[in-house]
């Protein structure tokens, strides 16, 4: 099939501001994995690029891929392409729509999309709409819905009276760790609810308790109907005050922990709930020593992507196509090693070193040099036999990484 895979970190979404450099190494890491397994799948794929990341002749094995160098014209580039292409993807965050206005597009063309349905999108993206149905069928953390707008002291008094400290700020639309805070006491409240106001585009927001535990997440395929957990995905996150950045980090895959085929049974559940949910779909969790509590669906295609597609025993680019224009699902599903992936930031490298570490094996995003200023970040990911071998070979390339760019300065 003519595929059109689009990222919309890297692929020209912020071609008229600076990218962030830990959101375009995981963007472009997923980007690049998700095109290279459709290419051994055998399909044509054309992808767009921010002309900035463009320039810099990145490792993609898409057919084509296409410069881009504002918002307006990867617009018309995306409906140009869709309208020539047999089916879509869309890696975008949910974050003030942008995921489902994607889709929306893909839908007003010839091509199918291989996305979540948009009202599936909808659904899953309000947290705090979502956040009643998830109540009743699986473990949540006690959650309040409020709004910046709301008087400092009346958020104090919701949080004195239906929770107690600590407790996370959350956007109600946010992804990954954006405008996420812990607050540890009233003192803390006024800069999170500031942190949410600058870092999100919705007034409101969540305030939930704190789940001691350790963070994962459930990778699933769904033909709409039909579900099947394949993945436990441990995942590496830093949750700070509002004086600092929380941050997803990365993880290993697979995971295995006493509580996995609970976590697996109520990914399954909720993403069966969900009308539309279709193709790959993340939900994360916080393993207690007691419960696998939720905390959000992700109707998109997730970071883990990285590390997962090394260790099963099926092409999973392939298996997002099977679910959702053919309603199959992988079966006899098996994990062999363990990959170990992280993001590490880096200086600003110089063009030969940039160059050097694309030829790293381990490398899945190289350090773009995108940014005005001097920080760049790598995402690697190294396979292993065992979770130690995997860790120690992800020690090694970090360590020639960071080597390399210091010599090239």
């Amino acid at each position: 099939m003519r595929l059109l895979v689009y990222e919309h970190v890297c692929g020209g979404g912020f071609a008229d501001e600076q990218i962030p450099a830990g959101v375009l190494s995981e963007g472009f890491a997923m980007l690049r994995t998700l095109i290279s397994d459709f290419k051994a799948a055998g399909h044509n794929v054309t992808t767009t690029l921010d002309s900035r990341v463009a320039k810099l002749n990145p490792p993609l094995r898409a057919d084509y891929a296409v410069p881009v160098s504002s918002s307006k014209e990867t617009q018309a580039k995306l409906r140009e392409i869709s309208q020539q292409a047999d089916a879509a993807y869309m890696i975008a965050p949910e974050t003030n729509g942008i995921l489902q206005s994607l889709v929306e597009l893909v839908e007003q063309t010839r091509a199918d999309s291989l996305n979540c349905s948009t009202g599936a999108i909808e659904k899953v993206s309000d947290k705090a709409g979502f956040y009643d149905a998830m109540r009743k069928i699986v473990p949540l953390p006690e959650t309040s819905l409020l709004s910046v707008t709301d008087d400092l002291k009346e958020i104090r008094k919701a949080v004195r009276d239906r929770l107690s400290f600590p407790v996370v700020f959350k956007p109600v639309d946010g992804v990954s760790c954006g405008g996420v805070s812990v607050v540890k006491s009233n003192e803390q409240v006024a800069a999170a609810v500031a942190k949410i106001r600058e870092e999100s585009f919705s007034k409101r927001f969540l305030v939930q308790e704190l789940i001691e535990g350790v963070a994962a997440s459930v990778s699933l395929f769904s033909t709409g109907s039909s579900v099947v957990p394949f993945s436990l995905n441990r995942q590496e996150v830093r949750l700070e005050t509002a004086d600092a950045c929380s941050s997803y980090i990365g993880g290993a895959v697979p995971f295995y922990h006493a509580l996995r085929q609970e976590a697996f049974e109520a990914a399954e559940k909720l993403v069966e709930s969900v009308q539309g949910l279709r193709g790959y779909v993340g939900v994360d969790f916080v393993l207690t020593d007691e419960a696998a509590v939720a905390i959000e669906v992700n109707p998109r295609l997730t970071t883990s992507y990285v590390g997962l597609r090394r260790v099963v025993n099926f092409n999973p680019a392939q298996a997002i196509v099977n679910a959702v224009l053919n309603r199959e699902l992988p079966t006899q599903v098996e994990s062999c090693g363990y990959t170990y992936f992280s993001k590490v930031e880096t200086s600003r490298p110089t063009i030969g070193a940039l160059q050097e570490t694309c030829g790293m094996e381990e490398v899945v995003s190289p350090p773009f040099p995108v940014s005005k200023n001097d920080a760049t970040s790598v995402l690697i990911a190294s396979y292993g036999a065992t979770l130690k071998d995997a860790t120690a070979r992800f020690r090694e390339a970090k360590k020639r990484v960071l080597n390399t760019i210091s010599r090239g300065r």
